[in-house]
């Protein structure tokens, strides 16, 4: 059985890439949507070349057997068995796929702005409450020279933080390119019983003005909230930055 350790693993490892990418969207918890297809073409070359390394292992294992003895064989051919270990992270990944970044992440994550993104932002659409990320609604609460949302009702969906004085806030991790990259983007909720961290909400209300734009001190935005409804995790529980 050692003989084929290399192949099983590798059989492992695409079979796992496999079944959260081409078979669920558990891959969202990870990169973004369009890195899909190549997480599928990975995983399909991993099991194709775990299947043939088996084939040629199980071919020369048979021509060897005229030639050397059992003993000799494993010697020559197989590494420590130390090395099955290497198949628990694969079989990990494919039984129980890891959670998607949350409070603790966030919280582990330094506010720090600067003035220098201080600007005008496109108007936002017409009719209220207007759909929102957090970290939009974040950025134009800080940046936007041009205060789009005063006097706004917003909706965004994010999940809850807490503070260390008791406030809590709707809070989501924004990428780039996978969950490595992801920065935290939150916003204080006022006006409403806290929920448990990790909790996934919707809320809407509108904003609260606070400081001045661009400095520490507007950081975090505020939301006088006028509901809270607790929503199932999206499928992609990360914004893109």
């Amino acid at each position: 059985m050692r003989r084929y350790g290399s192949a099983l693993l590798l059989v492992l490892v695409g079979a796992a890439i496999l079944r959260i990418s081409a078979f669920s969207q558990l891959y969202l918890r990870y990169v973004q949507a369009g890195l899909r297809p190549y997480l599928v073409v990975s995983g399909a070359v991993l099991v194709l070349l775990g299947m043939v390394m088996a084939v040629v292992r199980r071919a020369e294992h048979a021509d060897d057997d005229g030639d050397h003895d059992d003993a000799h064989h494993d010697h020559a051919h197989h590494g420590p068995r130390v090395a099955w270990l290497l198949t628990l992270p694969a079989l990990a990944l494919l039984l129980f796929p890891p959670p998607a970044l949350g409070s603790y992440s966030a919280e582990r994550e330094a506010a720090q702005r600067a003035a220098q993104g201080v600007g005008t932002f496109p108007a936002l659409p017409a009719g209220d409450p207007v759909e929102l990320g957090v970290g939009e609604f974040a950025s134009r609460a800080i940046y936007d020279s041009g205060r789009s949302l005063k006097g706004r009702t917003v909706r965004m969906t994010g999940f809850v933080t807490h503070g260390d004085d008791g406030t809590w806030y709707v809070t989501r991790l924004l990428v780039s390119c996978c969950a490595a990259d992801a920065t935290t983007s939150k916003v204080e909720i006022r006006d409403a019983d806290p929920l448990p961290a990790d909790t996934w909400v919707t809320v809407t209300g509108t904003w609260h003005p606070k400081g001045k734009l661009g400095t520490d001190e507007a950081w975090p935005p505020v939301l006088d909230t006028a509901s809270v409804k607790q929503v199932r995790q999206p499928a992609d529980p990360y914004e893109k930055r």
